[in-house]
């Protein structure tokens, strides 16, 4: 299902044995637009550390209770390896988190998660041979740092990041909700990820290769509307762009 990250944010996040605290952000890597992990805030639990949940250890979101189920027990976080607060996720880290919880590497394999098409799907553990990778660290950006960020069409600026959509499956991030009452009143759009050219992280800027003009034709976004598959298909034959379930479906029947 397609949620907004905004929605997602504060929702309890509830161990085994007790809450560990709640959403408060989102790190995902920029290559893939895959999120990697949930961002705790523990409320003082564990105030002293950044504590991350990999999408390996989700259950279904409870859209009604406002939760979002981990299966882990609160003494498996608190043993988990610690990450500094002032610091990057970095590769040398990860080496240490992904044997402790025995999950797949998603760095180490043909797949958005590795050796396997998604979290959750129960294949394999810790693989040694991600050791290969020890020094290559992740590309991984924040949720809250990329909130802002100004877009590029090919003929100008057309407003700012306001939101993701993120696919609570694959934990991918399939739109950027984008916020154009800078450039025209009113109006938010929906932006697949799989058409932005490049982002510019010292510009603070996601370049897109597409005009003003199409981007204000297409269809309108509001955040009390539900992403169906006909919106999205609504939305791709504007653009003139092949579907990423399209995409998704011709590789399954191709490997």
């Amino acid at each position: 299902m397609l949620r907004r990250v905004g929605d997602l944010r504060g929702y309890k996040l509830g161990a085994r044995n007790g809450e560990i605290g709640e959403v408060k952000e989102l790190y995902f890597d920029d290559l893939n637009w895959t999120v990697r992990y949930l961002v705790a805030d523990t409320g003082g639990w564990l105030s002293d550390r950044r504590v991350l949940i990999s999408p390996y250890a989700l259950g279904e979101v409870d859209m009604d209770g406002g939760v979002v189920p981990v299966n882990l027990t609160r003494k498996q976080i608190e043993n988990s390896p610690s990450l500094d607060t002032d610091k990057p996720v970095s590769r040398q880290y990860e080496l240490q988190y992904y044997p402790y919880y025995d999950w797949p590497a998603y760095w180490n394999g043909p797949y958005l998660w590795g050796p396997v098409t998604k979290p959750g799907s129960g294949q394999g553990g810790y693989l040694a041979a991600a050791r290969q990778t020890e020094t290559d660290d992740p590309d991984l950006r924040s949720t809250y740092d990329v909130s802002g960020h100004s877009i590029q069409a090919r003929n100008g600026e057309i407003g700012h990041v306001e939101d993701f959509v993120v696919d609570d499956e694959t934990w991918t991030i399939r739109y950027l909700i984008v916020d154009t009452r800078d450039w025209w009143p009113g109006k938010k759009v929906l932006i697949s990820t799989r058409w932005i050219e490049r982002i510019s992280w010292s510009e603070s800027k996601v370049y897109i290769n597409l005009t003003r003009e199409t981007i204000q034709q297409s269809p309108e976004y509001t955040k009390e509307a539900l992403i169906t598959r006909d919106y999205e298909m609504k939305l791709h034959r504007h653009y003139d762009r092949e579907g990423y379930w399209e995409a998704e479906l011709a590789r399954k029947i191709a490997s």
